[in-house]
């Protein structure tokens, strides 16, 4: 099978088949670098986001300190809080004990 081209002819057809494939892999490489730019937006995106959600959420940590201490001060309020009932039982039984009705 014989196309009738010349040397000069095939180095035409080579040529323009290498142009075509250089401008497809040209094109290829424009979409992966916006592919890339896009990633790399995105990715610094989250990494704004992620550090914001870590300054925001450093303090968790002493919530347990913080529960052990509001313990402590409920009883130490209940404590005072029995003491005054206490102290109020007491007023109240005052005026008996010194002979007042």
């Amino acid at each position: 099978m014989e196309l009738g081209l010349t040397v000069a002819g095939f180095w035409w057809l080579v040529l323009a088949l290498g142009l075509v494939v250089v401008l497809v892999v040209a094109v290829m490489l424009t979409i992966i670098i916006l592919s890339l730019r896009r990633v790399e937006r995105a990715a610094g995106e989250i990494w704004t986001a992620g550090k914001a959600i870590a300054a925001n959420t450093v303090h968790i940590v002493h919530l347990g300190q913080t529960n052990t201490t509001a313990r402590a001060i409920l009883g130490v309020a209940n404590d005072i809080a029995a003491g005054a009932g206490s102290i109020d039982a007491r007023l109240a039984k005052l005026p008996e004990a010194l002979g007042k009705k």
